[in-house]
């Protein structure tokens, strides 16, 4: 068989025999036999793209949608290090089971595994002084990664470390230098904490001489997270020891036992070490597995899921599943346009996790032991974030998993005291992260889109108990006031704005179920944002319970706390997406809306003035594409007959703000939201508000994208003459019809269909401006 790059051997030569010292399949060795030699898409996924700055993504392996990601941590106090990797960082500390994808805030990194040479380090040290501690210096050059697989050299010890993974399982493969003195050690005290969190309790157990198990309970982010694992190791243990507060537990130095340390200890501050002597080039294989229920489910879904010791059969099968889940979108493009949306398809089939057991039970958010009943129970909800563009993504193409995701946004309902929908979900724990109630348009948005794995009625009474809670964020004095009062509710501007379009959805659902009084109440709140539409400054603005104006206002400033989230009036004041037309009616028309439109994307920051603003990356004027409540704004354009404008700006975020490079993510991934946005935008459209029966045509990104529904069925669209010259729509066809409006109704997509446009150089100044009136 001929050798092909997407194999990579590295190999060393001991004592005259040739030795295989790593054996790394980008995906696949089977591939070679397929029709026409076509690679695997699974060999375009860069698991690097978006390590290096504001990314805040991992680059060792996970299974779609997996419970475990195994991948290496460089940090775990600094908070910007919210995923543990940071590329730029000189240092790794080990390897940990479990990551979160994008997010701003740290959390996980559960159950460190760290190979050391030498007398074994037990506390990790600063990167700052790299030789101090278990930590270890590596370069890039002897690092790979790629979908279901991770490779590293650890400069300190000489161990080539290799990682891969199935759902809720992975392999740790440690090619160990000759020593008498190695050893593989697992840190229960380590998670990604940004200096904050703490491990409540934790425990270790030796069940036999090449067996391990353990848990913790980690008060963080998520405020009582409890964390079971397992650990199978292929070379009986040498010697093993248990080590609590830095020194070992010691069973009975006079006893005639193979251990010298007891078999289990409970604490605060545990270590499991694995000793033993090795020869040159020997290989260690330890297989773990997670869950949140019992270290006996761990041992459960270790033993289903990996029952043997084949790490290439886990990376080639994971490959396999990455093929089957990025086949839903395929694309021609050059390698750099494959590498870059294969890669954030890939990144938007991270999260949610699977959370239940391979015998279905999982931990509620009330910490009791569930069992699933008809669907796959998920966790991890960064739903601020994802009910822009990633779960209407998973509406159309992923339709049985948002449904199972719904049906755990239910359970998390049915299993609150408050009958609270989730807000941001951690592995049975609410984090109170971000505003709204935006599993309501998760929700509302699905229905509308024929997602059929969960009961309307059930699903219903749901968000509309949700947005009806009386003690939840000020929404009993947003029903009373028509607004949220600032003197009763940090934030209370973007509360407004967020609660008026998840009423907006709770009222379509409503309206096709037949449900007229609610639709005619919810609209009503819907229509709330033009309470604090100031038509003198012509802003957005907060009011207190009174009506008064917030004094002094700046629409460029914020105020940690203040009127906005993460943002500032500049930002806020276009999120009406249920309601453009009426936005641009409050703001006096087209011409006043597209005058005050062109100024965000030029306006000039005033000199400290957002220096406690989160996430200003990916700036164009006041624009800030590194955070989501910009992510519908340059479509805005379409509605208000200028069309041309979004098109030119849609071209320079997606060549200046995504790439195939560690640094090529302008801000935090959010879950895949960051990478939903692009991959819509590349097909030319995007949904700006979910729940709603159409998408905002923008510009297509590359000539050929076809998408096959969840139904089956292929929405194909195709964009002839495109180049980085001819970035302007001439002319569209939808379904073989001249198209001539800016908005692509649902109705013209759902049994598959094409959107064929035709580019050029110069706008086309006559395209896109009929049916305005038509949503």
């Amino acid at each position: 068989m001929m050798l092909r790059t997407d194999v990579l051997f590295r190999v060393v030569f001991r004592s005259s025999l040739l030795i295989v010292l790593t054996l790394a399949v980008s995906c696949h060795r089977d591939a070679m036999a397929r029709k026409g030699d076509e690679a695997p898409l699974s060999s375009y996924i860069r698991p690097l793209i978006g390590t290096h700055g504001e990314g805040n993504v991992y680059p060792g392996p996970s299974a779609p949608f997996g419970m475990v990601q195994l991948s290496p941590d460089t940090d775990k106090v600094l908070w910007a290090t919210a995923s543990g990797y940071e590329y730029s960082d000189p240092t790794i500390l080990g390897f940990s089971l479990t990551h979160l994808s994008g997010t701003g805030i740290p959390d996980l990194g559960d159950f460190l595994f760290i190979p050391q040479v030498g007398k074994p380090e037990l506390v990790s040290g600063d990167k700052e002084h790299p030789e101090q501690g278990y930590q270890s210096p590596f370069s890039h050059d002897d690092e790979y990664a790629s979908a279901g697989y991770y490779r590293v050299k650890l400069q300190k010890s000489g161990v080539t470390t290799e990682l891969t993974a199935s759902e809720r399982a992975g392999i740790l493969r440690f090619t160990f230098p000759a020593s008498d003195e190695a050893s593989i050690m697992t840190d229960l005290a380590h998670v990604l904490s940004g200096g904050r969190w703490k491990i409540a309790q934790s425990h270790v157990r030796i069940e036999d001489n090449a067996t391990v198990t353990g848990f913790h309970i980690v008060n963080g982010w998520a405020k009582e997270r409890h964390l079971y694992y397992a650990a199978r190791y292929s070379r009986p243990f040498d010697e093993a020891l248990i080590y609590s507060n830095g020194k070992p537990v010691i069973y009975d130095s006079h006893a005639n036992y193979r251990f010298r340390s007891r078999r289990e200890a409970a604490g605060t501050d545990l270590r499991f070490l694995a000793k033993y002597k090795t020869q040159a080039s020997e290989v260690i294989q330890v297989k773990v597995a997670v869950s949140s229920v019992s270290a006996a489910n761990a041992l459960q879904n270790l033993d289903t899921e990996i029952p043997g010791w084949g790490f290439e059969k886990v990376v080639s099968d994971t490959c396999k599943k990455w093929d089957k889940e990025l086949a839903r979108i395929r694309i021609e493009g050059t390698q750099q346009e494959k590498e870059t949306f294969y890669t954030a398809l890939y990144h938007a089939f991270l999260t949610p996790n699977m959370q239940q057991d391979v015998n279905g039970q999982y931990r509620g958010f009330d910490h009791n032991i569930h069992t699933t009943d008809g669907f796959d129970k998920y966790t991890i909800f960064s739903l601020w974030d994802t009910y822009r563009a990633t779960h209407p993504l998973f509406a159309l193409i992923q339709a049985q998993r948002n449904s199972d995701m719904i049906n755990s946004m239910l359970a998390h309902y049915d299993q609150s005291v408050d009958h609270l929908l989730p807000v941001w979900e951690l592995q049975s724990n609410e984090t109170w992260c971000m505003i709204g109630y935006h599993a309501v348009p998760v929700i509302a948005d699905a229905y509308l889109k024929g997602n059929k794995g969960f009961d309307p009625q059930r699903a219903y009474n749901a968000i509309k108990t949700t947005a009806m809670n009386p003690d939840y964020d000020a929404v009993a004095d947003f029903a009373r006031l028509g607004w949220v009062p600032f003197d009763k509710e940090n934030e209370a501007v973007s509360k407004t704005l967020e609660y008026a379009y998840d009423d907006y959805t709770i009222a379509q659902m409503a309206k096709a179920l037949g449900k007229m009084d609610d639709y005619n109440y919810f609209m009503n709140r819907a229509g709330f944002y033009k309470n604090i539409y100031d038509r003198e400054t012509g802003f957005m603005r907060g009011r207190d319970s009174q009506g008064s104006w917030r004094t002094p206002f700046d629409p460029q400033g914020f105020v940690q706390g203040g009127d906005f989230t993460e943002g500032t009036s500049w930002q806020y004041s276009w999120y009406v997406p249920h309601d453009v037309p009426g936005l641009i009616q409050l703001m006096g028309g087209k011409e006043a809306f597209l005058s005050r439109l062109d100024q965000l994307f030029v306006l000039s920051s005033p000199e400290n003035g957002d220096k406690e603003v989160d996430d200003i990356f990916g700036r164009i004027g006041e624009y800030w594409h590194g955070n989501e409540p910009s992510h519908h704004i340059i479509y805005l354009y379409c509605y208000a007959g200028q069309p041309w404008k979004a098109q030119q700006l849609l071209h320079t975020v997606v060549k200046t703000q995504y790439g195939n490079k560690p640094h090529s993510l302008t801000g935090n991934d959010d879950c895949g939201q960051m990478s939903a946005w692009y991959m819509f935008t590349c097909m030319g459209f995007y949904p700006v508000a979910p729940a709603s029966d159409y998408y905002v045509i923008g510009a297509p990104q590359m000539k050929h994208i076809a998408m096959r529904l969840s139904s089956g069925k292929t929405f194909t669209m195709t964009a002839e003459n495109l180049s980085d010259q001819n970035i302007y729509i001439q002319s569209v066809r939808l379904n073989g019809r001249d198209w001539n409006s800016p908005f692509l109704p649902y109705n013209e997509l759902k049994n598959g269909g094409t959107l064929h446009f035709v580019m050029g150089p110069q706008p086309n100044r006559q395209w896109g401006i009929s049916g305005l009136d038509s949503i």
